[in-house]
């Protein structure tokens, strides 16, 4: 047995043998400060620890361990007054101890309830073209983990708009599904701030460059293109797939060139010339390998990533291409960028990687696709998706278009030619009835 997990338990037996005074005596403690030990059943509750001086900093502990019975569920809960339509964040700190998964048995919720206790209604009537005609219950929010620090704290926050007839906002410290194990909660807050929106223009060039030979003919005939974007405020112009290699007659090979090369080069300036972000499909050379890559070039005209596209359908692997086998995600001035090609479209697990490891913007250079499939990446993730297609719209297949939350197509191309823009709010939450911001359940409920 590994001595911490040795240690551990010694500390759960411990916690078992004590009497019922020290219970009564913690339980008084904790009451003191607002807080009481809670459990759906009785029979699965776990074991219970307030300590003034044992959490982040030397400050007050919330303690709920384990005690070597499968299936241990519990959490501490308080309640703290609010007012309706007023932004707060959530914070608290947590620290987990011989536990499987944080993420999943680790998670804090905020219920929000009128004066007398009950559930409110979301402000909000519209979520999608699925929208009930009512407005639905305002359901749990799920704070998000973010980084954790040297000493092992994990930071657990959000922010949220208290619904107008909300008055209470009741905060729980959960420990889930446990064995053995511990976990720690400590400097936990319910604090007004102002809102502050995430505003961003998110633009996808619908055109084909039939012309030209070379891939540098291919690529200039984007410039005109991305400058209208730009006229149009984009913060993000997304190209589509290989643009350098349609219909040059080149092999896979014979079009890739090294990245950083000459097109990342060429569409870096024009990044810098716009002030914007451009993703741009191309082949990149590496040694004798070939890959089929999206490129993201910065506002400054830096290369600011690559992703080299996971999923390939036969003509490509049979051309002799090679998968990536990576899912980075880039920050930038807006937000958290990932980037997908084309077939990966068609697999769920791509967008999911993505988005498992934050993004909150999808681009999409993509040849051709089912729409309804970029639809479910978007709508299954809660991210926006910005694709960039080659599909004719007259055929029904992909469009160039930008995806919400809900897999609806926020603005869409029509014509050749043609750059779509479409102004989000990445602050802005999606509510569904009955499951409330399901984004944030992703990261408490996927498998």
């Amino acid at each position: 047995m590994k001595p911490c997990i040795k240690s551990l338990a010694v500390v759960c037996w411990g916690w078992l043998t004590v009497g019922a005074a020290f219970a009564a005596e913690t339980d008084i403690k904790a009451t003191s400060t607002g807080w009481t030990a809670m459990a759906a059943r009785e029979e699965i509750k776990p074991l219970f620890r307030y300590e003034p001086k044992a959490g982040r900093a030397g400050r007050e502990a919330f303690i709920i361990a384990g005690d070597n019975r499968e299936g241990t569920s519990g959490w501490w809960q308080k309640t703290f007054p609010v007012e309706g339509s007023k932004t707060y964040r959530f914070g608290a700190w947590r620290k987990v101890e011989g536990v499987t998964s944080p993420r999943q048995s680790g998670l804090a919720r905020v219920l929000w309830r009128d004066a007398k206790g009950n559930s409110v209604k979301r402000d909000e009537r519209t979520v999608g073209r699925y929208q009930h005609g009512s407005k639905a219950t305002a359901e749990p929010e799920y704070p998000t983990d973010k980084a954790t620090d040297a000493a092992g704290w994990t930071e657990v926050s959000d922010t949220y708009e208290a619904p107008a007839q909300a008055r209470e906002a009741i905060v729980e410290l959960h420990y889930r599904w446990g064995h053995g194990g511990a976990i720690t909660w400590s400097d936990v807050s319910l604090t007004p701030v102002a809102y502050q929106p995430r505003i961003v223009r998110l633009a996808a060039i619908h055109y084909r460059p039939e012309s030209g030979r070379t891939p540098a003919e291919k690529r200039e005939q984007f410039a005109p293109l991305i400058a209208k974007a730009a006229d149009q405020k984009a913060d993000l112009v997304v190209l589509p797939e290989t643009l350098t290699y349609y219909k040059t007659g080149l092999t896979y090979a014979d079009a890739a060139e090294p990245v950083p090369g000459s097109s990342t080069d060429y569409f870096g300036q024009l990044a810098k010339k716009h002030d914007l972000y451009i993703v741009a499909g191309l082949l990149e050379r590496d040694q004798h390998l070939i890959y089929n890559v999206a490129v993201l070039l910065a506002p400054d005209g830096s290369l600011a990533g690559k992703y080299r596209k996971v999923c390939l359908p036969r003509g490509e692997w049979m051309g002799g291409v090679q998968p990536g086998h990576e899912y980075p995600v880039f920050d930038t001035r807006f937000g958290k960028l990932g980037m997908m090609v084309c077939y990966d479209g068609f697999f769920p697990e791509v967008a999911r990687e993505l988005t498992n490891r934050g993004a909150e913007v999808i681009a999409f250079p993509v040849w051709g696709c089912n729409p309804m499939l970029a639809a479910a990446r978007a709508c299954e993730n809660h991210v926006y998706l910005v694709s960039s297609t080659y599909s004719d719209p007259s055929a029904l297949w992909m469009p160039t278009a930008v995806f919400n939350h809900a897999g609806d197509r926020l603005v869409e191309a029509k014509e050749w030619g043609d750059v779509v823009v479409a102004e989000v709010d990445l602050n802005k939450r999606l509510h569904w009835a009955s499951l409330g911001d399901f984004k944030v359940e992703l990261q408490r409920q996927r498998p």
